[in-house]
């Protein structure tokens, strides 16, 4: 009996072909976010921090570096990265509270989750740019 299981077992998971339902894409992606928060994220902020304070001519090349379009879309993704995070950590919360965990109301809470951070990046990238 179990030669049998074993032989009917993948060899090879591919798991890009593997569809994902939404609330599994969100986790994934809240994970990547706190990752890429954690990393590239925080040197940046404690460089740009470093730069703003150092003096007036530090803060003014600051000001000028900012106002490159390339660094406005790699800030406003930083954003976004931000605010899913956020609140998707939020949705973690209600769920560990059991408010949301019929599956229903998970797929729904997921969504939402990727809505309102989709909107307040394009609020916070307009008002950026």
């Amino acid at each position: 009996m179990e030669a049998k299981l074993q032989n009917k077992r993948p060899k090879h998971l591919n798991l890009f072909k593997i569809s994902q339902p939404l609330p599994a894409i969100v986790s994934i992606l809240h994970r990547v976010s706190g990752v890429l928060l954690f990393f590239p994220g925080i040197p940046f902020i404690l460089c740009g921090l470093q730069m703003m304070l150092e003096s007036p001519e530090s803060f003014e090349a600051l000001q000028t570096t900012f106002q490159s379009p390339a660094l406005k879309l790699i800030l406003i993704f930083f954003v976004w990265l931000c605010l899913h995070h956020l609140c998707a950590g939020i949705r973690y919360l209600a769920l560990d509270l059991h408010y949301g965990i019929s599956l229903a109301q998970a797929r729904a809470s997921s969504k939402w989750v990727l809505a309102i951070s989709i909107f307040l990046s394009i609020l916070v990238g307009a008002r950026l740019w």
